[in-house]
């Protein structure tokens, strides 16, 4: 029977992961739960609790070998999986995360960017040349793409997202400003940018 991992803590995994990454480039090779736990306003009770749900992790009194904690982590992520990203939506928010640099060090590689805009297809971002998305199925077979990334108007997210799903990618990430429905078997994310600021303002606002 497949164990039940509650949201919350995989939403904190990756949050593990990169202060690993960072603590790493520092030439740290031991961290406790404490340290951990100070660098994240994590209880150190909460990390173990979570790293004690897929196995057993460092030593008592010692700590986590960094490396190996990150590396395992990022195995429960998948992200040695290399995953591989179509962006479709070329705008401001589809080049920006076309020119992302840390995709590389997460494991996730941008290989094919899709828009309906004939004033950009042919040019390039990052080296990567804009096709036609009416082409996406062709693209997305022969790039082998895993994930669709939606970067387009709200009103055209749900078809994009249906022509994703036809096309055979894997995943979805949402950027667009709506909530789109998708089978039940592709993992969807959906990062509504308008929610956080929203929040943030709201906090900004009270006396």
């Amino acid at each position: 029977m497949k164990k039940i991992i509650s949201q919350a803590t995989i939403d904190r995994l990756p949050l593990y992961f990169r202060t690993l990454q960072l603590v790493e480039e520092e030439d740290m090779q031991i961290i406790s739960s404490d340290e951990l736990g100070r660098r994240l306003d994590i209880t150190p009770e909460q990390i173990r609790k979570d790293l004690a749900t897929f196995g057993q992790f460092g030593r008592k009194g010692i700590g986590y070998d960094v490396h190996e904690l990150k590396n395992k982590i990022g195995n429960i992520l998948g992200l040695h999986n290399n995953w591989r990203l179509a962006i479709v939506g070329v705008g401001h928010l589809g080049s920006a995360l076309a020119n992302y640099v840390n995709f590389a060090s997460l494991g996730f590689s941008v290989v094919a960017l899709l828009d309906k805009n004939k004033k950009i297809i042919g040019s390039e971002v990052n080296g990567i040349e804009i096709s036609d998305s009416e082409r996406m199925k062709e693209i997305i077979e022969e790039k082998s793409v895993d994930i669709g990334v939606i970067t387009v108007p709200a009103s055209e997210a749900q078809g994009v997202a249906e022509q994703l799903v036809a096309a055979g990618v894997k995943g979805i990430w949402n950027f667009a400003p709506t909530r789109i429905s998708v089978p039940p078997t592709i993992p969807l994310v959906n990062e509504d940018l308008s929610i956080g600021l929203s929040a943030l303002s709201y906090h900004m606002s009270q006396d």
